[in-house]
């Protein structure tokens, strides 16, 4: 039995150019990972908020309208700002 092993190693210019995709793909992913959880934290950032401003009602249903309330003021006047 005769065991050669003839594997040829690749070229340093495969191993870099594979190694640049990888990278390539890797902060790619990374990046939009942090996009879309910047972009989806707003929106609780601002519901946290009306909780916390309308955590002196004893209700739940109490509650919930000054949430929607509280949310609707804050839209219109960043728009308002926002607009200038």
């Amino acid at each position: 039995m005769t065991d050669k092993s003839t594997t040829n190693p690749r070229s340093p210019a495969v191993t870099v150019a594979a190694a640049a995709i990888a990278a390539f793909a890797g902060l790619t992913t990374l990046w939009v990972t942090v996009t879309l959880f910047q972009s989806r934290g707003v929106p609780m950032e601002q519901a946290v908020a009306a909780s916390r401003a309308c955590a002196h009602h004893a209700y739940q249903s109490e509650r919930e309208a000054c949430m929607t309330q509280w949310l609707a003021e804050s839209r219109a006047n960043w728009r308002t700002s926002a607009a200038r």
